[in-house]
């Protein structure tokens, strides 16, 4: 990995230096409709593609009480809608400030989205004392369900307060954001806990990964995949200027894994092997109050959502946890449909080992992790996976114990209601159409592929959430682990966690996600790449 450090950077453009990049660079914006176009094909989606939620509750009134520049602001957020009709949620927030600047707007699609009250408010807490559920004690330790050592990782969204959002970022601010955490990153190599060293692919910076180094850790899944393939991401301005901006940071024991650049500017996670659920939570809280506490950096937050994230499906905690776990019985018939039918009751969604749209192992290994993300807390969350697990291997056991021969029909227990929400496509994967069988190598928990967590509209059977660009999958013990050797070149998220190559993150989701996650079932809370990827 190339030495990082915060002084500016000269970068090279592409354009005009061709083979100086890693990745193609992003083929020209599609050119934006006009006004007029623009308000012409929301009348018409209203009545084609009525679960395209940006445009299902876009209020014409309420656009014409807005300035010039308002309009042109709100219409730039429901961008990938317009221009692409079969969004499920069809926006993506453009600055920090959005989500409270066109509450009128913003409220209604959250509402929809993650069933809950147009004037529902957010809170975050990390603490597990008083939630419901929790073991005495407060060790969620999976061993007491009978569990092995299962790969985890948890991962969490964030942005930046004094940059505008990745859709309306220009390159020379996806450059400056890049180097403002080059200085937070040199803070953390020098921490013994962390270590590690940083990958751009920003030609011309100092840790700038030629193609070779830059395919390898996408195979890794420790590095998102290019996002310009993605048509959501790119008319919503997310995968623009690629690959200006765009790297990853990897600590020494590659279990922590920040992306800079995708979807949101940071997708922050923890991984490893084990049974205590609280060692992987723990770890990342410390490393978000570490990230956090650095000078000069400061997450954007909303007063009434929480921690602000580019699609809507991933606001509030921007927290996905997850397990990979082997559920044979529940999965005989090569497919996790059995899986899901009994996970969504239950809060949880269910992916394939290589991420959203992938397929599930071979000794029927799933990715597991509770749908909501909005309106639930961040310990309520990892105490839900915890439980959900508890339910879940309960209905594997019984699959097991039943006759092959016989059909039998088994009432399922449910979640609480605040980690009930079913977690779907990402942001624009087309509402109503399932999940696809990309294959992507099986490793271990997986998150957003560039989605991109994340939004299809809520259906009678909502897809997943489909991935934004895989997120590292939580790492297998290794002779490293006992003895981590020094930093290489490779760093070690997930999309949806970097470890060694058959343990690395797959990564809200790293095939490009769609435009962020698919809605909740209609039945189910406020959820869940979230799932960003």
């Amino acid at each position: 990995m190339g030495a990082c450090n915060s002084k500016k950077t000269t970068v090279v453009d592409t354009q005009t230096k061709p083979g100086a990049s890693p990745v193609k660079a992003a083929k020209p914006a599609t050119s934006k409709p006009t006004k007029e176009d623009a308000l012409k094909r929301i009348e018409e989606i209203k009545l084609s593609h009525p679960n395209n939620l940006a445009v299902k509750n876009f209020d014409s009134k309420y656009y014409d009480s807005l300035n010039e520049a308002d309009q042109t602001a709100l219409l730039q957020c429901m961008a990938s809608g317009i221009m692409n009709e079969d969004s499920g949620m069809g926006c993506y927030a453009m600055q920090p400030a959005d989500y409270d600047r066109f509450k009128p707007f913003f409220s209604k699609v959250l509402a929809d989205y993650h069933k809950v009250s147009a004037d529902a408010k957010h809170e975050n807490n990390w603490s597990l004392e008083g939630v419901e559920g929790l073991p005495e004690g407060g060790k969620l330790d999976l061993a007491e369900l009978g569990l092995p050592a299962l790969s985890m990782r948890v991962r969490v969204g964030r942005n930046l307060q004094e940059f505008p959002l990745p859709g309306a970022m220009t390159k020379e601010d996806r450059i400056n954001m890049e180097a403002k955490m080059c200085a937070a990153f040199d803070v953390l190599k020098e921490m013994p806990e962390y270590g590690g060293g940083y990958n751009s692919l920003t030609p011309g910076h100092p840790s700038f990964i030629d193609e070779a180094e830059y395919n390898k850790l996408v195979a890794e899944h420790i590095m998102f995949k290019d996002m310009a393939a993605d048509s959501y991401l790119e008319s919503a301005g997310i995968a623009s200027d690629w690959p200006f901006g765009r790297g990853c940071y990897v600590s020494e024991d590659r279990k922590f894994v920040i992306w800079v650049g995708e979807e949101d500017h940071l997708r922050i996670m923890c991984m490893f092997k084990g049974t205590v659920l609280n060692d992987v939570f723990d770890r990342l809280q410390k490393a978000l109050d570490v990230v956090n506490g650095i000078e000069g950096l400061e997450f954007a937050k909303s007063p009434d959502y929480g921690f602000v994230t580019s699609c809507p499906t991933n606001l509030g905690t921007g927290m996905r946890a997850s397990v990979h776990i082997p559920l044979p019985n529940l999965t005989k018939d090569g497919t996790d449909t059995q899986a899901k039918a009994i996970a969504k009751p239950l809060g949880l969604s269910v992916r394939g080992t290589g991420g959203e749209h992938t397929p599930i192992g071979a000794d029927g290994t799933c990715d597991i992790s509770p749908s909501a993300r909005f309106c639930i807390t961040e310990a309520q969350i990892i105490t839900a996976l915890y439980n959900g697990l508890k339910l879940l291997k309960a209905e594997e056991e019984k699959a097991g114990a039943a006759p092959e021969t016989t059909e039998t029909t088994t009432e399922v227990p449910t979640a609480p209601a605040e980690a009930t929400t079913e977690e779907t496509a990402t942001n624009d994967t087309p509402a109503a159409e399932p999940a696809t069988t990309e294959a992507t190598p099986a490793t271990e928990p997986t998150e957003e592929t560039p989605a991109t967590e994340e939004c299809a509209a809520p259906t009678e059977a909502a897809p997943e959430e489909a991935a934004p660009a895989e997120e590292p999958a939580a790492p297998e013990p290794t002779a490293e682990e006992v003895a981590p050797a020094p930093a290489t070149e490779e760093p070690a998220p997930a999309t949806e966690e970097a470890a060694p190559v058959d343990a690395t993150p797959a990564a809200e989701e790293a095939t490009p996600a769609t435009e962020g996650e698919a809605a909740p079932a209609e039945e189910t809370p406020a959820p869940t790449d979230a799932a960003a990827e």
